[in-house]
C-alpha cells in the first residue's frame, strides 16, 4: 500500500484548452464594456508608440540632409520638433498602458472573486462522497493557488497579447511601408519564430497541467499531516513525516523544474531568432544604402519597428507559458465546477412539515463503491419517541446507517421511510431539518461561544443559548471565559478540550428543536462523573424524539427500546437488552466481553 511520500506519481494531463478558455471569456463578459474601453486604450497606447519610430526617423532625415547640405543647414527647430512629437507620443503611450494595466487587474480580481465564489457555492453542493475521495488539501489548492493563476493571467497576460499583437501587426505595416526589400532581410525569422512557439507551447501545456496537479498533491500531504500533528509528536514520527515530505516536496519542485525550465527557454530562442533578424536588417539595410534604394531615414525607422516587432514575439513567448499555466489551474477549477451535484430534490418534492419520526427501513443494500456492498438487506423500524441503539464492532456499519438517514447517501436497493414517506420524496432541506446531531468527530468554528451553540437555530436568543449551555453542563465553564459567551475560540476550538468542545455541540443540539435526534458516541470525550450529568440532560433532550444512538460503552444504551447489533454490513441481532442478553448471542458477547 503506498504511503504518503508516493502520492507524487499521480499526472494530470490538459483536457480542453479550447473550451477551458472559452468559459474564462464567459466570465469576462460581466465586465465587457470596461473590457471593451481598456482594449480602446491598449490600442491608443501602440498608436502613440508605433507614431515615435516615425518621428524618430524624420528627425534623423533632417539631420542627414543638412549634413549633405554642409554645416549649419541643419533644422535644429524642426529636428526638436520631431523629438518633442516624438517623446509626446510615448508618454501618452505610457499614460495608456498604465490605466490599463490598472484597470485590467481590477477586472482580475473581481473575475478571480466571482471564481471563488463559485467554486465555494460549489463545495457546498457537492455530495458528501465528494470528500470521502478528495483530499481537503487539493481541494483549498484549487480554491487559492489555482484561482490565484487565472487571476494573475487575466490581470496580465491577456492585455499583453492583446497589445503585442497589435504592436506586430502594426509595426509589419510600418515596415512594409518604410522599406519592402528590407522586410524580405527578415522574412525568414517570422515563421521561424512562430513555429519555434507553436512547438514549445505543445511541449509545455502538459507540463504545466503536472506542476498544478503536483502542487494540489504537497497541499493535501501538508494539511493532513498538520491535523495529526499530536499524533506524529505522540508517535515520535517528526523525521518520517519530514522525509515523506520531502519527497512529495522534491516531486512538487521537479515538476515546477519541468515546467517553467523548459518554458524558459522559449523566450530567449526566439530573442536569438530574432537578433538573426536584426543582423540580416544591419547587412541589407548597409547594402541598400550604397546603393541608394533607402536612407538613413528609412534604415533608422526600420530597425526601430523591428526592435518593436521582434520584442511583442519575445513576451508573447513567455506569456503563453504564463497562459498555459493558467489555463493548466483552469481546468482543475473547471472540473470541480463540473462535479455533479447532490441530487438534493426529486420532481415534485414535498416539504417535511410537524412530523411524528416514524422511520422505517426495508430492504436497504448500499456500498461505497460500486461491486463492494457495505449493508445488505437492512430492515428496522423506529416507531415515534422511541430509542434505536446501533452496535457492533469497528467498520459494522454503524455510521452507513446514519449517513443512509440523513441522506448523506442514498440506498443502492430498498428504501428508507420517513412518517410513512419515502425519505427522497421529501426535500433535502427539510428532511436533515428533522434531525438534530452530536457526532463523536466535534466541530465548532471560529466565532463566539454563543455564536457555536446558535449555529443551527436562526435567531436564537442569549436566553434559549443559555439554558441549552445549563442543560449540557457546560454553563459553569462558559462563565469562567474572559468574556462569557461572547468569548471568541479559534479554528477547531483553539485550547478548548475535546470534552468542552462535545459538551458545546450537545448545547448546540438542544437548542436545535427537531423530533429526530442521532447521538454518534456523543459522551465518548468526556470524564465518567461528567459523563453521568451529561446523560441526564441527553435523556431530556431525548424525551419525545425518535433516537438512534451509536454506542460503542453499552451501559450507556441499557435503556434503549430496541438495539440493532450490526456485524460486517447485517443485522445479526434485534431486541431489548433484556431479550438479546436472554439470547446469549453477540450482543451478549459484546456486554461480557465489557463488563466480565
Amino acid at each position: 500500500m503506498p504511503g504518503p511520500g508516493d502520492r507524487g506519481g499521480k499526472k494530470e494531463r490538459p483536457r480542453d484548452a479550447k473550451g477551458t478558455l472559452r468559459r474564462i471569456v464567459q466570465y469576462l463578459t460581466a465586465y465587457r464594456w470596461q473590457v471593451a474601453l481598456f482594449l480602446v486604450c491598449a490600442c491608443l497606447s501602440n498608436v502613440g508608440n508605433l507614431l515615435g519610430p516615425r518621428f524618430a526617423g524624420k528627425a534623423i532625415g533632417l539631420a542627414e540632409k543638412g549634413y549633405q547640405l554642409g554645416p549649419g543647414h541643419v533644422d535644429m527647430d524642426a529636428v526638436a520638433r520631431y523629438a518633442l512629437l516624438m517623446l509626446a507620443c510615448y508618454g501618452v503611450g505610457s499614460v495608456m498602458n498604465f490605466l490599463v494595466n490598472i484597470g485590467m487587474m481590477r477586472v482580475g480580481r473581481r473575475v478571480a472573486r466571482k471564481l471563488r465564489q463559485d467554486v465555494f457555492d460549489k463545495l457546498m453542493a457537492l455530495p458528501v462522497g465528494f470528500f470521502d475521495r478528495h483530499q481537503a488539501g487539493d481541494i483549498i489548492s484549487r480554491v487559492s493557488y489555482d484561482v490565484d493563476v487565472v487571476c494573475t493571467s487575466l490581470s496580465t497576460d491577456v492585455i499583453h497579447i492583446l497589445t503585442s499583437t497589435v504592436t506586430v501587426a502594426g509595426s509589419f505595416v510600418m515596415m512594409c511601408v518604410i522599406s519592402p526589400p528590407l522586410v524580405l532581410c527578415m522574412a525568414a525569422t517570422i515563421p521561424a519564430s512562430i513555429l519555434f512557439t507553436r512547438h514549445m507551447g505543445k511541449r509545455t501545456r502538459p507540463l504545466y497541467a503536472k506542476r498544478s496537479a503536483a502542487y494540489g498533491e504537497m497541499n493535501g500531504f501538508a494539511e493532513e499531516m498538520f491535523t495529526g500533528q499530536r499524533t506524529i509528536l505522540a508517535y515520535a514520527q517528526e523525521g518520517r513525516v519530514c522525509g515523506d515530505f520531502s519527497r512529495v516536496n522534491r516531486a512538487a519542485a521537479e515538476a515546477y523544474r519541468e515546467a517553467d525550465g523548459l518554458g524558459m527557454t522559449t523566450g530567449p530562442t526566439v530573442g536569438m531568432i530574432s537578433n538573426f533578424g536584426l543582423a540580416a536588417i544591419g547587412t541589407g539595410g548597409a547594402v541598400l544604402y550604397m546603393l541608394g534604394v533607402v536612407g538613413l531615414e528609412q534604415i533608422s525607422s526600420f530597425v526601430l519597428y523591428s526592435r518593436k516587432f521582434s520584442g511583442p514575439i519575445n513576451e508573447i513567448s513567455n506569456i503563453i507559458n504564463e497562459i498555459f499555466s493558467a489555463l493548466a489551474a483552469s481546468e482543475r477549477v473547471f472540473r470541480l465546477l463540473d462535479q455533479p451535484e447532490e441530487v438534493k430534490d426529486v420532481y415534485g418534492a414535498v416539504e417535511r412539515r410537524d412530523g411524528s419520526g416514524h422511520v422505517k427501513a426495508e430492504g436497504v443494500s448500499f456500498g461505497y463503491v460500486p461491486g463492494r456492498t457495505v449493508l445488505h438487506h437492512l430492515d428496522f423500524e423506529a416507531k415515534p419517541g422511541q430509542t434505536i441503539a446501533i452496535v457492533g464492532p469497528t467498520g459494522a456499519g454503524k455510521t452507513t446507517i446514519i449517513n443512509l438517514l440523513m441522506r448523506f447517501y442514498d440506498p443502492d436497493q430498498g428504501c428508507i421511510y420517513v412518517d410513512g414517506t419515502e425519505n427522497r420524496a421529501y426535500t433535502m432541506d427539510s428532511l436533515r431539518r428533522g434531525y438534530a446531531m452530536v457526532l463523536q468527530d466535534t466541530w465548532v468554528f471560529r466565532g463566539t461561544i454563543f455564536d457555536n451553540i446558535a449555529y443551527g437555530k436562526e435567531g436564537a436568543t442569549m436566553d434559549e443559548v443559555v439554558r441549552a449551555a445549563k442543560a449540557a453542563r457546560i454553563h459553569g465553564y462558559i462563565m469562567r471565559l474572559p468574556q462569557g459567551y461572547h468569548t471568541v475560540i479559534g479554528e477547531d476550538g483553539g485550547s478548548i478540550s475535546k470534552g468542552q468542545k462535545q459538551l458545546l455541540t450537545i448545547a448546540r443540539a438542544m437548542l436545535y428543536d427537531t423530533d429526530m435526534l442521532i447521538l454518534d458516541e456523543a459522551t465518548s470525550n468526556v470524564d465518567t462523573a461528567t459523563e453521568r450529568q451529561v446523560q441526564k440532560a441527553i435523556r431530556s433532550l431525548m424525551a419525545g424524539k425518535t433516537c438512534f444512538v451509536i454506542a460503542h460503552r453499552l451501559s450507556t444504551i441499557q435503556n434503549a427500546d430496541h438495539i440493532l447489533v450490526v456485524e460486517h454490513g447485517d443485522v445479526v441481532e434485534q431486541g431489548t437488552h433484556r431479550s438479546l442478553m436472554e439470547q446469549k448471542g453477540a450482543y451478549y458477547q459484546m456486554y461480557a466481553s465489557q463488563f466480565g
